[in-house]
């Protein structure tokens, strides 16, 4: 597949995927004799696992240094299961403030409807020790 193509596939930017490349997040991408790129199944596998390792959060240095560790075979596997645990547990922090922040918009749209229906706003005051 051409990068064209590629990028059309994942809604990508041309220039995101040669930054992919070049940030070294996905291995040197197969290439015709004239030097065009010319993604081959691993390639478009590298692709497809970089958009998914972004959309966790990972950061452009993490993504790379995953793919270093790869590259350097299967030694590495407790260094690259280490590096998606971290990550998850971040995630999982993130889940939950995010779980309060929504609980907390809920409460608030709550009353607020109340309040359409009643014409009235009115917030019960904070029990002590609660």
């Amino acid at each position: 597949m051409t990068i064209q193509e590629v990028a059309k596939k994942y809604n990508l930017s041309e220039d995101t995927l040669r930054y992919y490349e070049k940030a070294g997040m996905i291995p040197a991408v197969h290439r015709t004799p004239a030097g065009i790129r010319d993604y081959q199944p691993e390639d478009i596998g590298w692709v497809e696992l970089v958009a998914c390792l972004r959309s966790a959060g990972l950061s452009v240095e993490a993504v790379a240094a995953y793919t270093k560790l790869y590259q350097q075979g299967e030694k590495t596997i407790p260094d690259r299961l280490k590096l998606l645990q971290e990550q998850k547990s971040i995630l999982l922090e993130q889940k939950a403030s995010l779980e309060k922040a929504l609980d907390r918009l809920n409460y608030k749209i709550a009353r607020y409807e109340i309040a359409v229906e009643t014409g009235k706003l009115s917030f019960p005051k904070p029990q002590e020790g609660k």
